[in-house]
């Protein structure tokens, strides 16, 4: 039989945090100079990696907030 306790629902409000590191990186306007430069890298490139970094910790934080017991 279905036990409704047991089951996820598929939607968390947490989700949308997703949206936010897609327009960042997928919206080239914000990005598309070579300053400021840091340590000698164009902002271009190290624009990008930030948001490697960012893209992971905003992953691991709606996993921890939407994992159920």
């Amino acid at each position: 039989m279905s036990d409704a306790r047991g089951k996820r629902s598929g939607w968390s409000w947490w989700y949308l945090l997703f949206i936010v590191q897609f327009i960042a990186v997928l919206w080239p306007p914000f990005y598309n100079r070579a300053e400021p430069y840091f340590i000698g890298i164009p902002f271009f490139y190290w624009y990008q990696m930030m948001w490697v970094i960012i893209s992971a910790v905003i992953t691991a934080l709606i996993y921890l907030l939407t994992q159920r017991d």
